[in-house]
């Protein structure tokens, strides 16, 4: 074997010989991958914690990997705490130790702890070559080896080319820029899952072995590591052919040149006691022998499980042999609705009223759920589906409860509180998550839905006495309109707290524009996460005064740093920084006409091809599941949920696709164009160039380092004075054309967890389209880049010639230059979409935007403007400063 003998220390040296061709590292004292674990440290039973260290060590781990990245822990603190008390175990510290984190600080904090030589897991180029070479100069002079992981600027290697370049990189830079011996570098290609359906995973195995291979032939010296639980992720639930996966996997990596691993050393099957039908499965997908390799596994599979699944399809029928108020609970807690009805209507027979149901076993289930999404222990697409199992058994008692309450029965009342998108805003979403949250929390929801007119929100408000007032939007008009319905609660007398929520509002923003505006409570909530918490601070009698003193305090404190930063924000004139433009060399540019000008309509795009163009990280987030997507299905705290949540996206498209439930249509637009200062006009022709219609953008005003330019999207179109002809595209899509019945059938279900599915589905759709159709204009239709071959990873990277900016975004963030750009498209007759009055897109799974061609266009946010810009635009776009301001109010920090 090309390599040379890894030398580490604890108490006890420790070095790799000729018959040493693997080395354990001990994973569960890793607070990502062991909940056990981070239970012991999160209630600091640290004696509990080092039994963990023990055990593995006794195990026949022969490095302990220790890792404290947690986001409600003190990493760095955790790590230094646990080090030194591992110091103190001679048992533990005699074997060498991994200090894993992918927060530098933590590392440099774990280095400072440990006795001997150990091992920096890792260090990577994601962050490019200077912060690598700076970052292993360190690890060198502290005295330890280092792995270097498979990611560079671009991402994570997923390809045995990508595999193999990352790593010769990144091993010439250690040993050739840094010194470091190369047995002190350990190479990890990256092992992630086979055996998911996904047909970009079939190699997933195969490609690690031979990045093996080839590291071993041609990086001398270097060491092959990798997390070996990783690959079985699929299998999560089914220990016995995980166990089989992983013992196959390196029996075969340690022949490619693997020499360690990062396992759990007391879970690991002798390869040759496998049994034989299973184990020529898990090889046919190791290899990718064959096309139905997967299936073929997960046939044998439920085998192996349990005995065959007989013990566990009894184990899971247990519960229902509970007692009501428990069968209710599990339920609850497990999103199960098969049995609902019959065990409410029994809870019915034994308690006084069917009100009491709901305040009983009902809500003491639901607590439950609750804890458990407070404590990290359930996820929000459980929580919701819990919620569905709740919203079915209230809508069985309903008629029961209404009964009672003509017999004129005392019923007790839930706080209230009352949600709206507000006006020209129909985003919801993110909305419908927190009604569900806190509907989980015993509060009353009164939703009143979107584009919802700030006379109804009040009027509503007292007409059903609401406990608070949340208001949510999306779009940036939507927090000038927050602003209005503080002014009105304020000239009505009200005291209703008001809750701030929605992608574009900050407590920054509320502080400064909304707070002063109303002496009620005002207050921003982050995530649906934080709305039980804001609002049993608010509505508790005990907590309240104490939040209401904090809260004025922070945003005292909020206002004044931002009137200070305000007034010292050292902006250019606009005529400087038009000075200071991006200049784009116009003369030595050939600009590639269109193959048409006009309009393009597309009236029934297959939804089918879209799916391909899914960026699926977003989708996660909107559930708050937060990681990138493929690797966030093999997540080991949260991947079990998010892999479910994949699985019903995808059997959702699917079912939309076989019943053609959507419809997706867009229109795409070509015109001559030049740029005039920073507006863009658009031509009907090239020839007699009468101008069609003109848009406005705006220009960078922070003060540049040197050679920095202060850019507006007007750059990268060519001047009117400068000859030759130029090209602006302009697009509309949707993916939203019949969502409304899609919805109203899950409506009648009580279904909530699948109406905010297809919302969630069809947003992605719409943004899938919106990538789709770039592509095929860089390709297609203006064909300016008509050799691009970009996989899926590379087009959400934008690993491509040309941007899409979109009006309401950093790059434009006035929306009512989509009014310009609907009227010159004809988008609301020709595709359906239609905008509201504050310029928000229904269907909202809709986009829209601009195509720009320029080698050197990419996008940039506008970020602070100054006054001598807000006139200058207004007076282009022949509208007031005030409607300008209000317009532009995301953008807070400009200049008076």
């Amino acid at each position: 074997m090309n390599t040379l003998p890894i030398k580490l220390s604890g108490l006890e040296s420790f070095e790799t010989n000729a018959n040493s061709n693997f080395v354990n590292v001990g994973e569960r004292t890793n607070v990502t991958g062991s909940r056990a674990f981070l239970r012991c440290i999160k209630e600091q039973d640290y004696q509990q914690a080092l039994k963990v260290a023990v055990d593995q060590v006794e195990g026949g781990a022969q490095i302990l990997d220790v890792n404290m990245d947690e986001g409600l822990l003190d990493s760095a603190k955790e790590m230094t705490h646990f080090l030194n008390l591992i110091a103190s175990e001679p048992d533990i510290a005699r074997i060498p130790i991994m200090v894993d984190s992918s927060k530098w600080e933590v590392i440099l904090a774990g280095l400072k702890c440990i006795q001997g030589k150990g091992i920096v897991n890792s260090l990577s180029l994601k962050d490019g070559e200077t912060e690598f070479l700076r970052r292993a100069s360190i690890v060198k002079k502290l005295g330890a080896a280092v792995i270097a992981m498979a990611f560079d600027e671009d991402g994570q290697a997923d390809t045995l080319e990508r595999r193999k370049e990352i790593c010769s990189r990144a091993y010439h830079l250690l040993r050739d820029e840094v010194g470091m011996d190369p047995s002190d570098i350990i190479l990890d290609p990256n092992i992630f899952p086979v055996a998911t359906g996904m047909e970009e995973h079939r190699r997933n195995a195969l490609d690690y072995f031979l990045a093996a291979k080839w590291i071993r032939e041609n990086l001398p010296g270097a060491h092959i590591i990798g997390g070996v639980s990783n690959v079985s992720f699929s299998f999560r639930g089914n220990n016995r052919v995980r166990e089989a996966i992983h013992s196959a996997f390196l029996y075969h990596a340690i022949e490619h040149g693997m020499d360690m691993g990062i396992v759990n050393p007391t879970q690991l099957e002798i390869y040759d006691d496998i049994p034989e039908d299973l184990l020529n499965r898990v090889e046919d997908v190791l290899f990718d022998k064959r096309d139905d390799a997967t299936e073929r596994l997960l046939e044998i599979a439920e085998k192996y499980k349990d005995e065959g699944g007989l013990v566990q399809e009894k184990k899971n029928q247990e519960w229902r042999e509970k007692p009501v108020k428990e069968r209710l609970t599990y339920s609850l807690v497990k999103g199960i609705n098969d049995y609902i009805d019959e065990d409410v209507e029994e809870a019915r027979q034994l308690y006084a009223s069917p009100l009491e149901v709901i305040e009983g076993p009902l809500m003491d289930g639901m607590n439950v759920v609750g804890d458990l999404f407070g404590e990290g222990k359930m996820f929000l697409p459980q929580v919701v589906k819990s919620a569905r199992v709740m919203k079915q058994a209230v809508a069985f008692l309903t008629p029961f409860i209404e009964e009672e309450k003509k017999a004129n029965k005392d019923t007790k009342q839930q706080p209230t509180i009352l949600l709206a998108t507000v006006k020209g805003d129909v985003h919801d979403i993110g909305k419908n998550i927190v009604s569900v949250v806190l509907a989980c929390n015993n509060y009353k929801i009164i939703d009143l839905g979107v584009m919802v007119p700030t006379e109804k929100i009040i009027d509503e408000a007292i007409k059903h006495n609401v406990d608070a007032i949340g208001l949510s939007g999306l779009i940036t008009p939507s927090l000038d309109e927050m602003i209005y319905v503080a002014k009105e609660m304020e000239s009505r007398g009200l005291n209703i707290p008001l809750l701030i929520g929605g992608a574009t509002t900050s407590r920054l923003h509320t502080a400064v524009k909304i707070a002063p505006q109303y002496s009620g409570i005002a207050t921003h909530v982050l995530d649906a996460s934080k709305a039980v918490t804001v609002a049993g601070d608010i509505l508790s009698d005990q907590k309240s005064t104490a939040f209401i003193e904090d809260l004025n305090s922070e945003y005292d404190q909020l206002r004044e740093q931002h009137a200070n930063r305000t007034n010292k924000k050292d902006l250019l004139a606009i005529d400087e920084a038009r000075e200071n433009r991006f200049k784009g060399q116009w003369e030595d540019l050939n600009t590639q006409k269109p193959a048409f000008i006009g309009n393009k309509y597309f009236n029934d795009y297959q939804i089918s091809e879209l799916r391909n163009f899914i960026d699926w990280s977003p989708f996660f987030r909107t559930w708050m599941l937060t990681g990138k997507y493929p690797h966030i299905l093999e997540d080991k705290v949260i991947g079990e949920q998010a892999l479910t949540l994949y699985k019903d996206a995808n059997a959702l498209i699917d079912r939309i696709v076989e019943e053609d439930l959507l419809k997706a249509k867009a229109v795409i637009g070509f015109y001559p164009a030049a740029a005039v200062g920073d507006d863009i006009l658009l031509y009907d022709d090239e020839e007699e160039k009468k101008v069609l219609t003109k848009f406005h953008f705006l220009r960078q005003q922070s003060r540049k380092r040197t050679g920095q330019v202060n850019s507006c999207l007007s750059d990268f179109i060519r001047p009117e004075k400068v000859s030759g002809t130029d090209y602006m595209g302009l697009f509309a899509v949707t993916a939203g054309i019949g969502i409304e019945k899609m919805i109203e059938e899950f409506e009648q279900n009580n279904d909530e967890y699948n109406i905010i599915l297809v919302k969630a589905v069809a947003d992605r759709l719409a943004e899938a389209f919106a990538e789709r159709m770039h592509q095929r204009v860089r390709t297609e239709f203006w064909a300016y880049a008509d050799t691009e071959d970009l996989n899926n990873e590379q087009l959400i990277q934008e690993e491509y010639r040309g941007i899409r900016p979109a009006p309401g975004y950093p790059a434009c963030p006035d929306h009512t230059e989509k009014i310009t750009l609907f009227d010159l498209l004809k988008v609301e007759e020709n595709i359906g979409i239609r905008l509201t009055e504050s310029c928000a897109m229904y269907p909202a799974s809709s986009v829209s935007g601009f195509y720009f061609s320029h080698p050197g266009s990419s996008y940039f946010r506008v970020g602070n403007i100054a006054k001598d810009q807000v006139e200058d635009y207004s007076r282009r776009k022949g509208q007031s400063v005030e409607k300008t301001e209000k317009w532009l109010a995301s953008i807070i920090d400009y200049n008076h």
